[in-house]
């Protein structure tokens, strides 16, 4: 028997105040995530924002093409449930930062390298406090404790909801330096997705695109800058640095 998929049965899609968030409603009952929690968020630019998914349904409820509402419903059922543990995966990146490990060769990718991820880490140094090491070949690069730390207070400070917003940011570019730019609005989130992406644009300017890699490129893109649009939607907004 197959599984029963739910159709769109409201007519009117709303933004509503609740408490100090916002909530959506759907003719006028709240929406709630798939463990029965009643979906509120922080700011109304977010609300509006899962509010035109719901209101762009048509037929079978598609969740594919419901961003927002999936990160919503990823902060209020798994990461408040154990935000501490998604605060330790994220700042695990910091001891192996995707901007730390460098090619030994050929030289342009070297300089490649040097050139798009040395400005960033002398960002991380002055802005977060945390210098870090860089190196070449197999060997783990060592991090400083303390530098370690420091990468690890901005994600202590964030709620849920932000939480759930630069995982995304971290895990799809491999980079915790990189979403902590993107969300202190040191880098445009094009920007940071350039920056992540430099040994794989040097191998295809070397061997050319596979079509299914590319694709697949496309899809993690389009992630990326989801999560950088919704962390945005969820926080003050700062200036660029």
């Amino acid at each position: 028997m197959s599984g029963w998929t739910p159709k769109r049965f409201w007519t009117a899609v709303a933004v509503a105040p609740e408490g100090e968030g916002f909530a959506v409603t759907l003719d006028g009952r709240p929406v709630r995530t798939p463990a029965k929690a009643r979906l509120l968020v922080p700011t109304r630019a977010f609300a509006e924002e899962v509010a035109r998914e719901w209101d762009a349904q048509e037929g079978e409820l598609n969740p594919a093409i419901m961003p927002a509402t999936r990160l919503a419903n990823a902060a209020l059922d798994k990461v408040a449930a154990q935000r501490a543990e998604v605060v330790e995966m994220l700042a695990s990146y910091g001891a192996s930062d995707l901007l730390c490990y460098r090619a030994e060769a050929p030289e342009r990718l070297v300089e490649r390298q040097r050139t798009a991820w040395d400005p960033l880490l002398a960002w991380s140094a002055e802005a977060l406090g945390a210098d870090l090491a860089t190196g070449s070949g197999v060997m783990p690069v060592q991090q400083a404790p303390g530098d370690l730390q420091r990468l690890r207070e901005p994600l202590e400070q964030m709620d849920v909801f932000e939480l759930a917003a630069i995982h995304d940011l971290v895990a799809l570019s491999g980079s915790l330096v990189l979403a902590l730019a993107v969300a202190q609005g040191r880098l445009s989130a094009e920007e940071a997705w350039r920056l992540s992406r430099v040994d794989e644009d040097f191998q295809i300017e070397e061997w050319g695109e596979d079509e299914e890699a590319a694709e697949a490129a496309a899809r993690r893109r389009g992630d990326f800058l989801n999560a950088a649009r919704f962390h945005a939607q969820l926080t003050p907004r700062r200036p660029r640095m």
